[in-house]
């Protein structure tokens, strides 16, 4: 896995590549946790369109940087998803709970206008 950080305002990108499951997730965490906590990020954009599986680590991994920034007034949006991708984080109840979109760019404005 190779995570890739950006800022834009408020907002933390991080375009992940690779796998996101129980080898990788820790990395995930840490590296995300270290960047919420380095600058004044109330959003995170994920752009996960490098990404060719996911586990329920990485799942818990998202999940927990989505409840820190939701104690905070932020949110996660999520961008770019492949469709084995896009299946598994809709099953686990994603959709209802954050945003998805189909491109890096849309996902910054629907930050933007939280």
């Amino acid at each position: 896995m190779s995570l890739e950080k950006r800022y834009t305002h408020e907002t933390l990108v991080v375009k992940v590549t690779g796998e996101l499951d129980l080898v990788t997730a820790e990395e995930f965490r840490r590296m995300v946790d270290l960047e919420l906590e380095r600058r004044q990020v109330r959003h995170l954009v994920l752009n996960l369109a490098g990404v060719s599986f996911i586990d329920s680590s990485g799942l818990g991994a998202i999940l927990g940087r989505y409840k820190k920034l939701k104690s905070n007034g932020g949110n996660i949006v999520i961008a770019a998803a492949r469709p084995p991708v896009f299946k598994i984080l809709q099953l686990s109840g994603f959709p209802k709970i954050m945003s998805f979109c189909e491109s890096e760019k849309d996902a910054l404005e629907v930050a933007r206008e939280a």
